[in-house]
């Protein structure tokens, strides 16, 4: 049962592996409706039960809703898995109502780890204007909050490709991760912004980018 599988983890919470058959069963159990209330045991507990706590709740999409107020304690959590999972989990759940949630998601594209800060470059490329905007709203007033809004911008205004094309070899590396975001999200129209970035010197843009054109490759 859903009950068991959680004491199964909890008591091997030391292993290396958080992501176990116990976890995969557990997934399963709540596809099957296994109550995600339950997972709170996992999140609050200790640093590995709250990694695989945290990358059921990715998985499930908008089965994690009942603990959206909960992710904003995971994407603070010291190990940066559980950040990373969290950032998912606002992804497919949080709307216009949550913006200062959205903006603790955003703040973590200055995460010391180059992972986490993958991850909030796909949010900011993948996120609804809404929730874009819901975010900036709370961010506090500074760099962060001007670049949240320059990439709004790009949502409900009129695209200055030469702009953004700058922005991708502008010496803050800020700037350069927001320009592959925005680039990212004009893809769907024109992939020329995306493919300069594929080019860029700066290696997590270089990067994001091309994964971005491989994705659009093979998807299309």
């Amino acid at each position: 049962t859903g009950d068991e599988l959680i004491e199964r983890i909890r008591a091997h919470s030391t292993d290396d592996a958080v992501v176990g058959p116990a976890a995969n069963d557990l997934l399963d159990e709540l596809y099957r409706g296994y109550p995600v209330e339950n997972l709170r045991v996992l999140l609050q507990g200790d640093e590995p039960s709250a990694r695989t706590g945290a990358w059921l709740l990715s998985e499930l999409g908008e089965r994690a809703a009942p603990l959206l107020d909960d992710v904003a304690v995971l994407l603070a959590h010291r190990h940066r898995n559980v950040r990373f999972f969290a950032v998912d989990v606002v992804l497919e759940n949080a709307g216009g109502d949550d913006g200062p949630l959205i903006a603790r998601t955003i703040n973590l594209i200055t995460d010391p780890e180059s992972a986490v800060r993958w991850k909030v470059l796909g949010f900011l490329a993948d996120a609804t204007t809404e929730q874009l905007m819901a975010g900036a709203a709370h961010l506090p007033p500074g760099r962060l909050a001007d670049l949240a809004r320059w990439l709004i911008g790009y949502d409900t205004g009129e695209p200055d490709r030469a702009e953004v094309a700058a922005g991708l070899s502008a010496p803050d590396p800020l700037t350069r991760l927001f320009a592959v975001a925005v680039a990212a999200r004009l893809a769907e129209e024109d992939t020329a912004l995306l493919e300069q970035a594929a080019a860029a010197a700066d290696e997590e843009v270089r990067t994001f980018a091309r994964e971005r054109l491989e994705d659009a490759v093979s998807s299309g």
